[in-house]
């Protein structure tokens, strides 16, 4: 199940339904430089999923990127109780039977500090989601706010995504413009990602943008 895409980077994808629309969904994995794993998005844990990340080495960090994307991160704490759970801002709130160990903020933890850098996206408090930029790959990893939907997607997602936006390139979509509530403050936090080296940009949905990335990126938000 599990992809190299870097030195130290991995994704998986499973099938996923939201709001009737087979989207697909993500996770990212990164083996950080004492050998720990970092878990994006964690997908359904499977026997199969669990013994090849077992295989990469110890699971020590465990990220819910926004108030959407916690499904099975409960099925990795009770997995992995050893293993250190972050929340988007907002998500404990509303995941009340997980015991998170902290909230992500623009302070990237010490253990990830130099590898992976953390921001909190502005203006947008009710996806709640939180972006990263794994140095060493030259990596963007979205969650929610940037989509890339293909022609292999199932008919019904595509006139979705063909008329909301999304489709076909590394896009938004309408909803992410009421999403958006303070532009000021999202344009911001655009110009921030902006600064950083990109070259790839991993989304939760859609294909991988493997090349200019940064470009990509700016094209999509081009409306702020």
């Amino acid at each position: 199940m599990l992809r190299k895409l870097d030195e130290n980077l991995w994704v998986a994808e499973q099938p996923l339904n939201y709001l009737g629309l087979a989207v697909g969904a993500r996770m990212t994995v990164v083996r950080l430089t004492e050998g720990s794993l970092w878990v994006h998005s964690p997908l359904r844990l499977t026997p199969e999923l669990r013994q090849e990340v077992e295989a990469l080495g110890p699971v020590r960090f465990l990220v819910a990127p926004n108030k959407y994307h916690h499904l099975f991160i409960g099925q990795w704490m009770a997995a992995w109780p050893e293993a250190r759970a972050y929340a988007a801002p907002g998500l404990p709130e509303k995941r009340k039977d997980l015991s998170f160990h902290a909230v992500l903020s623009e302070q990237a933890p010490v253990e990830w500090a130099g590898q992976i850098d953390v921001l909190p996206w502005a203006g947008a408090p009710m996806l709640g989601e939180v972006v990263f930029f794994h140095r060493a790959s030259r990596t963007l990893v979205l969650t929610d706010s940037a989509h890339n939907i293909g022609p292999e997607a199932a008919p019904l997602t595509r006139f979705a995504f063909k008329v909301l936006g999304g489709y076909g390139r590394l896009s938004t979509w309408m909803i992410d413009g009421l999403v958006n509530r303070d532009r000021a403050a999202a344009r911001r936090t655009v110009d921030t990602i902006l600064q950083w080296d990109i070259q790839r940009v991993i989304l939760a949905h859609g294909h991988i943008v493997e090349q200019d990335g940064a470009q990509a990126f700016r094209e999509a938000y081009s409306w702020l």
